[in-house]
């Protein structure tokens, strides 16, 4: 027995909308959303940028408090908590999962990192010459890849070779630390194609990259924690 659908019916039925099934949003929305919470914040970390880099010694590398006193004050000037009461609204009102989230944030943050050459100012003569130290506090704000393949130098002037990346360690506190705390280091292939990492705990301007090429890489991201530290 055939069952006849009324045509009238039928036209209504086409011309109402697809529902998303649940859990599902509008992936490019939320990314737009998204993009411009992590804008706002970059824009507040950049307010005092770019920062004075001067350099010393024979190899000139640049003064590892001049980057201290550039990039930490810059990750306080950022309303971690009002940015992050904004990410959480609009991920409750499009229904997206912490870890789409988090996917989407990373990335935005990636994307928008700064330039080193917006981060600090280096005095025209010493553009070729001079080295970026790498700090702790500098390797803390390093994007991903950023640097990578870029030649390692002490800070006497001596071809260490060639950087690699970074990684997080921990470490026990001394008399002003209580329990522990987190540092960056780095990693770098020697002459003789071994990876090596410095020893010290406090890396200050013991090594450096070459300004001339670290000036066009990504060097300052922001981090996600607080944005994702909601109650």
């Amino acid at each position: 027995m055939k069952i006849l659908l009324n045509p009238i019916l039928f036209f209504l039925i086409c011309l109402v909308p697809a529902t998303p099934a649940s859990g599902q949003y509008n992936r490019e929305d939320f990314k737009r959303k998204v993009d411009e919470i992590v804008a706002a914040a970059y824009k507040e970390a950049s307010a005092k940028f770019p920062c004075r880099l001067r350099t010393s010694g024979r190899a000139k590398m640049g003064n590892w408090r001049d980057v201290e006193n550039c990039v930490n004050p810059a990750h306080d000037l950022v309303d971690w908590e009002g940015h992050a009461e904004a990410l959480q609204k609009i991920r409750e009102e499009e229904r997206v999962s912490r870890e789409d989230l988090t996917a989407v944030l990373e990335a935005s943050l990636t994307d928008h990192a700064i330039l080193y050459n917006s981060v600090f100012q280096v005095r025209e003569r010493d553009i070729g010459e001079a080295l970026l130290p790498l700090s702790n506090s500098l390797l803390k704000f390093l994007p991903e890849n950023s640097l990578a393949g870029l030649t390692v130098y002490s800070k006497d002037g001596e071809l260490q070779g060639t950087f690699i990346g970074t990684y997080p360690f921990d470490r026990s506190g001394g008399l002003t630390v209580l329990g522990e705390y987190r540092r960056m280091n780095f990693q770098y292939t020697d002459q003789r194609g071994n990876e090596q990492s410095p020893t010290m705990v406090f890396l200050i301007d013991s090594f450096g990259v070459p300004w001339r090429d670290a000036r066009i890489q990504m060097g300052f991201r922001l981090p996600s924690n607080r944005l994702l530290s909601w109650r």
